[in-house]
């Protein structure tokens, strides 16, 4: 009698501590100022990068180091205001307020509150914080005026680490040329690092043989054609 291996898909535990995270010379900058953060002029800094970066893994480096608390720009406009400026703190995504006149003025408050108290405050974003369409000038004045570091995009170091991390992150342990096929392969970004692991994932769950290259090719092919599938 056949019994039918049941696969139970096993949840998915991201690694945000400073150990997980991976430095290579696409990332060192905005890493070594995290970490030196008690220098940074006027105790702020912006970090920006492509979404998959790493700008919440840093932000929770930071905030680990720092005791700071972590919120999304977004709905910053009905947040206690003096509450949150009671510490160091890192707004993530303020690209995205962006036109927002209520956050974007809740976020100037916080700013300032954050800073004449003697705390310090990291701001995220996608791009370079010169391209935020910000409509409050005072807002882009003091964004501007903060030290900022840009994550660029992987090279093969850190996309080879990133992949290492994803698939730990899974649970997942891929046969052993499953990454260096990857790496030649596979679009060079963080989206799609992360859009093929979670597809191998999935799609493992029904395979007895786990993540191993000729399943890495057919998810590869399905990515290129997706009207095939």
């Amino acid at each position: 009698m056949l019994v039918e291996q049941l696969q139970i898909p096993l949840p998915v535990l991201t690694a945000l501590g400073r150990d997980d995270f991976f430095v290579s010379e696409s990332n060192a900058i905005a890493v070594a100022l995290v970490e030196g953060w008690e220098n940074w002029p006027s105790r702020k800094m912006v970090l920006n990068g492509p979404a998959g970066s790493g700008k919440t893994h840093l932000a929770h480096v930071w905030a680990k180091k720092s005791g700071a608390r972590i919120v999304a720009a977004q709905g910053l406009e009905y947040a206690d205001i003096p509450q949150l400026a009671q510490g160091s703190i890192c707004v993530e995504n303020v690209d995205q307020i962006a036109g927002n006149m209520h956050a974007e003025e809740a976020l100037f408050h916080l700013h300032n509150l954050v800073l004449e108290q003697g705390h310090s405050l990291m701001i995220t974003g996608a791009a370079a914080p010169n391209l935020w369409p910000l409509s409050l000038p005072d807002l882009h004045s003091r964004i501007m005026g903060a030290q900022s570091a840009a994550l660029s995009g992987p090279d093969d170091m850190l996309l080879s680490a990133l992949l290492v991390k994803l698939f730990a992150d899974r649970q997942i342990v891929p046969a052993s040329d499953v990454i260096p096929y990857l790496l030649r392969q596979m679009p060079r970004s963080y989206h799609a690092a992360r859009t093929i692991v979670d597809k191998l994932d999935r799609a493992s769950l029904t395979r007895p043989s786990g993540v191993n290259r000729p399943l890495a090719i057919q998810i590869l092919a399905e990515l290129e054609s997706p009207s095939d599938t």
